[in-house]
């Protein structure tokens, strides 16, 4: 069977990034074992002050021209933060270039903090399903804040890479290597055929709509995408909104905007729930699960959660309440960044409950910290924002529902683009 029979992409074209004066060696061992696996590197050198000892397809004089500059200019510029960061512009719009126009299938970048720091822009100008692989001496550091990882990046640890090749470091860059360019040649490209919605939840027993929404919607002529809620599952549903990849959005947990509120590392960045109404798409939103914040059950509880209920749900995830006055601050919040929407939206609010455990006989039921919820967030939703309240529980069927109507009717209002049913053309 040929490679093409089974859908794989033959000879790869891999976009590799690095500081090519002071890293050659480790550059050029990555591309030989690139091409020894199939693919073909395409190499693009983000040195700021010399020339690396091989020619490579994009030298740092273009990329300093796709930042709008020189390189004469950023190497003259102050100082090493602001070069690089000159730098990790124009190699992002360089790489955006050269993917629109398909000169690229996927992305491997290789550095310490400083190329790291590169690379995580390169990865963001990138849409989603393009393979993206960062070897970096601080691959799954806290060092990395939430909102800078592309939502399907992936990261090795460059392990004995401080200085030069040896050994450890061979293994660490092989794998890098055979793991991009696999990526390459078995990624399949996300279909055009249906207009998207995103829709974010935190699991089928705590959140139950999805069960209904997702068929529904799906009946309707969409492709529904699920984003779980703890924290790098609501920074992909933010990336994509931001290069508009939605039609709309249904984003019914709110759960890392509470995380990150407290404090918590169990977050989706500063910018959760702002970047689909910030590109203009539809959405519809509701506080799920908002009354809870995560933080990892190997850590120390945070004094200021030591009397409140706590639940570990395994060892690296656990959760405590929030009291009532905390919970108005994140109802203020919601309000705030429901302001700054520029497309219709819809805001639901189920008073009879948020999340599964939060109901009368369960462990997590407050109702005097759910009323000052309750009451704070029919104050904060702004009046540019549909308001509807449903009297009973998210779970309930009655908020599916409700959802769904307003979903319809802005179908039916042109709002949002109609889908596209099973023999029909996409538009």
């Amino acid at each position: 069977m040929t490679t093409e029979a089974k859908g794989l992409k033959d000879e790869p074209r891999i976009l590799m990034i690095g500081t090519g004066d002071t890293k050659a060696d480790e550059l050029l061992f990555m591309r030989e074992r690139i091409e020894a696996v199939g693919g073909r590197a395409v190499m693009m050198d983000v040195s700021v002050l010399g020339d690396p000892p091989y020619v490579p397809d994009h030298d740092r004089h273009a990329v300093a021209a796709a930042a709008g500059t020189t390189i004469e200019a950023i190497a003259a510029s102050g100082d090493e933060n602001t070069a690089m960061t000159l730098m990790a512009k124009g190699a992002a719009n360089l790489a955006r270039s050269l993917h629109e126009r398909c000169a690229i299938d996927g992305m491997i970048a290789l550095g310490g903090t400083m190329g790291t720091d590169l690379a995580l822009d390169v990865a963001l100008a990138l849409p989603l399903g393009v393979p993206k692989f960062v070897v970096s001496t601080i691959a799954y550091s806290h060092l990395v804040p939430p909102e800078r990882i592309a939502g399907d990046l992936m990261m090795i640890l460059w392990a004995g890479g401080l200085y030069g090749l040896n050994g450890a470091c061979k293994a660490v860059l092989s794998q890098a290597c055979g793991a991009v360019v696999g990526a390459a040649k078995a990624a399949v490209v996300p279909p055009a055929d249906r207009p998207v919605i995103g829709m974010s939840s935190l699991g089928k027993s705590c959140l139950a709509y999805m069960v209904t929404l997702k068929p529904e919607l799906e009946r309707r002529g969409y492709e529904v995408v699920v984003f779980h809620t703890t924290g790098m599952g609501g920074r992909a549903l933010e990336a994509i909104a931001a290069q508009r990849g939605f039609a709309a959005v249904f984003d019914l947990s709110l759960q890392e905007l509470a995380n990150h509120h407290a404090g918590s590392v169990v977050s989706s960045g500063a910018d959760r729930l702002e970047n689909a109404g910030r590109a203009g798409i539809p959405q519809i939103v509701a506080p799920g699960a908002v009354d809870m914040v995560d933080f990892p059950t190997w850590q120390p509880v945070p004094p200021r959660f030591a009397e409140r209920p706590y639940h570990a749900h395994n060892r690296l995830l656990a959760s405590v309440t929030s009291d009532g006055p905390t919970r108005r601050e994140i109802a203020r919040a919601i309000g705030a960044k429901l302001a700054g929407a520029t497309a219709p939206t819809a805001f639901i609010l189920p008073a009879g409950g948020i999340q599964q455990w939060d109901q009368q006989g369960e462990p997590l039921h407050e109702p005097d910290a759910l009323t000052a919820f309750v009451d704070e967030m029919r104050a904060a939703v702004p009046g540019s924002v549909e308001m509807h309240e449903v009297a009973g529980h998210i779970n309930d069927p009655a908020f599916a529902a409700k959802a769904l109507e307003i979903f319809d009717r802005w179908v039916a209002e042109g709002i949002v683009a109609p889908g596209v049913r099973k023999g029909e053309a996409a538009a």
